[in-house]
């Protein structure tokens, strides 16, 4: 995707075999190399793709060189590691931005779309799914690499932050790591549920959004979303259910891995804030924490703990 977006990629990976297919994909053999930092001389900016536990430390190194850095979620392993992360790009005043990719998807833009219009009023609630049948991440569990996609959306769509977490997490499969989560982030006085997990059939990523005058129902793997004009009334001290028109949207626009490395390469090119900068990635970190926090505990978790 870089080399189509007319930038000389450099390829830096410990692993003889996959830099030995960088080589043989498009990507030239004298720029692919075992240790990143003999490239750092020759790049403007540094695309991590490393499991988490190093996030930090080659970020760390890269903004220190003066290197604007595209982290892969999640933006470190801790939350006292996205903090000091935090501290180097204020140190530094460097580009940093962390790859939260539902941001850029098409089918967001049609949210804030419809919510801006106020197609379905104020919002009442929102649900999250995440979830399919595939093999666990090693690293990371799944709240830290597949709900955390929905706690930055739902702040992003919202335009506020979380403040408090209820969560029910699970290592069925015994690894140490949560492969099954059920969380509970309130937005001020907006709350959230949100699904992840390793087990169920398929492929789910969708949410709901429910308002005061109808719902929106996304499905971002279809690129698709349906406006409900659903709405309850009152009238002689009863209420009733009213089904109204229904509408739906083809979520149309630039695949959103490419936008959001356009985004990422402009703002390195001008030197201004990211599209998701550092604080987002460390807000989306508190959350997967406090999860954490109110799983092993048993009780609400206030984001100003963690």
């Amino acid at each position: 995707m870089l080399s189509e977006l007319g930038v000389t990629v450099w390829v830096a990976d410990v692993s003889p075999e996959r830099r030995a297919w960088a080589a043989t994909n498009g990507v030239d053999p004298s720029r692919v190399v075992a240790d990143f930092t003999g490239a750092l001389g020759r790049v403007d900016a540094v695309d991590i793709v490393t499991p988490a536990d190093t996030h930090r430390a080659i970020a760390s190194h890269c903004l220190n060189a003066g290197k604007g850095c595209f982290v892969e979620k999640p933006l470190a392993l801790t939350v006292a590691e996205a903090r000091q992360l935090v501290a180097v790009v204020d140190a530094t005043g460097r580009v940093l931005q962390v790859g939260h990719i539902f941001r850029f998807h098409p089918v967001t833009d049609a949210l804030q779309r419809c919510l801006a219009e106020g197609r379905v009023g104020p919002v009442r609630y929102l649900t999250g799914r995440f979830a399919g049948f595939k093999r666990p991440r090693t690293d990371v569990g799944v709240t830290q690499t597949d709900a955390t996609h929905f706690f930055d959306l739902f702040a992003h769509l919202l335009g506020r932050p979380p403040t408090a977490v209820t969560a029910t997490l699970r290592d069925y499969l015994g690894r140490g790591l949560d492969d099954l989560a059920f969380v509970a982030v309130e937005y001020g006085e907006v709350p959230a549920f949100v699904e992840a997990g390793y087990f169920v059939p398929g492929t789910h990523r969708d949410c709901l959004i429910v308002g005061e005058r109808g719902s929106l129902v996304a499905d971002f793997g279809r690129s698709v979303v349906t406006v409900f004009g659903h709405e309850h009334q009152q009238a002689g001290g009863r209420w009733t259910a009213r089904e109204g028109e229904q509408e739906e949207i083809k979520a149309a626009g630039t695949e959103p891995l490419r936008r959001e490395l356009e985004e990422f390469l402009e703002a390195v090119a001008g030197r201004r804030r990211p599209a998701v900068d550092a604080e987002a990635g460390l807000q989306a970190l508190r959350v997967v924490e406090a999860a954490r926090r109110s799983s092993h505990l048993g009780r609400r978790v206030p984001l100003d703990e963690v």
